[in-house]
């Protein structure tokens, strides 16, 4: 806390934010309570043990059973000669295995390597590469992909894992359908390999290692929407700061609803793989001894929206594209929203549109927040209580500071577009071996550069406009897609969009507006008009393209880049 320390207090007098902060909130946090993430999660578990920590197809976790079985997995990897520091990947979609997993990794001393389980071969073989990793957790789903890139690679430890392991005898039917009826399983063949069931029949007998502040604990691969996918090395104290800083914010939020943080049941539709779920929903969650209910496949919306009827759902994390397809839903309108009491947006834009049909159906305002890979990832949101979509991502987050600057490096006044950098104790240790990359990134003072262009108003908000290299330059004009496709997105007819540049002999770039139909006779003609009346002439759509779906990442998040194409 602030109030004793007059230099502190003289600093914290520049950040403008503070004045928009609720009553309560701090400017901020204090000394961690923990050494390590392993730790906090072991903590939690001997106080919430029997609590529920993770649901899934139906199957509960207690946080002692949590406790157990990760336990089991740290003396396995032990036993197999993994040492203090050795990077373990984890090739798992939202199963229980995910948790219990990623908890043994961590309290045997290793670094969990997240990997995306649809990732193609080339791009696992780099990831596990770039990371040196010599261990791998997958599911039979996705060992075909491992058998075609493992002889390229240092790893030497390999357990494949199904999706009914965790299921008890539910978990035979489970594997059964998965297998025959859905024929989801591609044949595979990895020698040597362990099933996750022989892991979990050993004792738990495991070594404790000294683990700091300052230990790597994530390998958190940045999506490589921009370019060549980055290790971010994340720590133990990036992480467990971050957690903080978010639990801080939210509980205000609760007590606003006068409502238990222990008691809240946790949403997960996005991938824990992912740093928004995996620190927002598995590592925020368990530190406050709240449940998380695992959603494995959210592009089945349908079954999907059959599992959100099945239970009382208090914090809602997701994303535009996610609330968009929910909101479209004629069966998610009918479900009962009476006991959600937080929705948060992050991991792109969320639009107006959604936002606004979002509130009308389940009547929750989307709090929109911000974040990257590097900064673990929440670095700013809109304040708990807020009565209305503000539009921006909020206020930089306790202990977080945010700096506005141009291509010098120069600040730049309140309300100038410029590149958002940010510096606080959730900023990544730096790229993992790329310490040119790292360089580029980090300013001299410590500010970590976004790649985000935004501004900030006088009240502390800050207003994303753009990625910088997703901007589009027309007759020397910065055209923002962001700005296009909510116009676009505005229209009862879209479904989605997405705005590209492409070349143009009179005007160096020119907008390319990619739509997904939600009226069959939608023209090209009837969209340009439309946006011809909320975008002035150099921003207009000159050329409309219709698809059926947009390409999109794992987690959600429109690829511009595959739009623009070579």
């Amino acid at each position: 806390m602030t109030g004793a320390n007059p230099a502190v207090e003289s600093r914290l007098a520049d950040r403008i934010w503070l004045k928009s902060y609720p009553t309560g909130i701090p400017a901020e946090i204090g000394p961690l309570e923990h050494a390590s993430v392993a730790s906090l999660f072991e903590a939690s578990c001997q106080k919430n043990a029997a609590k529920t920590a993770f649901i899934c197809m139906g199957k509960s976790m207690t946080y002692a059973e949590l406790d157990r079985a990760s336990a089991k997995v740290a003396a396995w990897l032990q036993a197999k000669g993994h040492k203090k520091g050795d990077r373990i990947a984890v090739m798992l979609p939202n199963v229980l295995q995910y948790p219990v997993v990623t908890m043994g990794i961590l309290r045997a001393g290793l670094t969990v390597v997240n990997v995306n389980p649809l990732y193609t071969p080339r791009e696992l073989e780099h990831q596990v590469n770039d990371a040196g990793a010599t261990g791998i957790f997958v599911l039979e789903n996705f060992a075909r992909t491992v058998q075609q890139v493992i002889g390229k690679t240092q790893i030497r430890t390999v357990v494949v894992g199904t999706m009914g392991d965790m299921l008890g005898l539910k978990g035979h039917v489970v594997n059964f359908v998965v297998r025959r009826v859905k024929k989801l399983v591609p044949e595979w063949s990895l020698p040597g390999h362990t099933p996750f069931t022989q892991v979990m029949a050993g004792n738990g007998d495991f070594k404790r290692t000294e683990i700091g502040l300052d230990d790597v604990a994530f390998l958190q691969y940045t999506g490589g929407t921009t370019g060549v996918s980055k290790g971010a090395a994340l720590t133990n104290r990036n992480v467990l700061s971050n957690a903080v800083q978010s639990t801080i914010w939210l509980t205000a939020a609760y007590k606003m609803k006068g409502a238990d943080p222990s008691k809240i049941l946790y949403v997960c539709p996005l991938p824990l793989y992912h740093i928004f779920a995996l620190t927002v929903n598995m590592v925020m969650g368990m530190s406050e001894g709240a449940a998380n209910l695992l959603i494995p496949n959210p592009r089945d919306i349908p079954g999907f929206v059959k599992e959100l009827g099945k239970y009382k759902v208090n914090f809602f994390p997701g994303l535009n594209t996610l609330f968009n397809a929910l909101a479209n839903n004629e069966d998610f309108k009918k479900l009962d929203f009476s006991a959600l009491m937080l929705t948060v947006a992050g991991g792109m834009a969320c639009q107006r549109p959604v936002a606004e049909r979002w509130e009308k159906i389940t009547g929750n305002v989307i709090l929109e927040g911000y974040g990257l890979s590097e900064t673990s990832p929440v670095a700013s949101v809109n304040p708990p209580g807020s009565t209305t979509f503000s539009g921006t991502i909020g206020l930089p987050i306790p202990s977080t500071e945010f700096d506005i600057r141009d291509d010098d490096g120069q600040s730049l006044p309140l309300g100038q577009v410029g590149e958002i950098c940010i510096r606080g104790p959730q900023v990544m240790a730096g790229y993992w071996n790329r310490p040119d990359e790292t360089a580029r990134v980090m300013t001299p003072d410590g500010y970590f550069r976004s790649g985000d262009m935004g501004f900030m108003d006088e009240n502390g908000f800050v207003k994303i406009v753009d990625r910088k290299k997703d901007m589009i330059l027309v007759s020397g004009f910065n055209v923002y897609p962001n700005e296009v496709e909510e116009v676009a997105a505005s229209h009862p007819g879209v479904l989605e969009a997405a705005a590209v540049g492409v070349p143009d002999e009179k005007t160096g770039e020119a907008v390319k507006l990619f739509v997904v139909r939600k009226d069959p006779d939608l023209t090209a003609e009837s969209v340009k008009e439309f946006c011809a009346k909320g975008l002035t002439n150099y921003k207009r759509p000159h050329i409309v393209e219709f698809r059926d779906s947009l390409p999109k990442t794992n987690v959600g998040k429109i690829l511009r880049k595959e739009l623009r194409g070579p």
